[in-house]
């Protein structure tokens, strides 16, 4: 089974840093992209960045300028770079991995994965 585990989250202060990593394992044949959602209290998940396998990003308006993020691809992980962290950026981060896998004999083809997602909270 393919399985996420992330890191790095915490409580930093307004204008902090704060760096996420994410590696995927399992049987994971090709990996298409990786990516980077938040959550807050009482508001929908959304895209914060996302990158291609070959190297095409993506980020939310609100993070432009100040998130960045990489992968390593011989280790199957995707950092966050965030910087000059604002309260409104609390949230829960939720790592996200599209790649063609199997389980038990079966492939799947294109399918979507979650990491359990980790808090990061901007406060003074």
């Amino acid at each position: 089974q393919v399985q996420l585990v992330e890191s790095g989250g915490g409580l930093v202060q307004p204008g902090g840093s704060l760096r996420l990593s994410c590696a995927a394992s399992g049987s994971i044949f090709r990996i298409y992209a990786m990516g980077w959602y938040r959550q807050a209290p009482g508001k929908q998940r959304e895209l914060v960045a996302s990158i291609t396998s070959g190297g095409k990003t993506n980020y939310a308006h609100a993070v432009k300028g100040r998130f960045t993020i990489s992968r390593d691809n011989g280790k199957n992980t995707v950092y966050l770079q965030m910087n000059s962290l604002k309260p409104e950026d609390t949230a829960v981060y939720y790592c996200n991995l599209i790649a063609d896998t199997s389980y038990s004999g079966t492939y799947y083809p294109d399918n979507a994965y979650w990491g359990q997602g980790t808090q990061v909270t901007v406060s003074s």
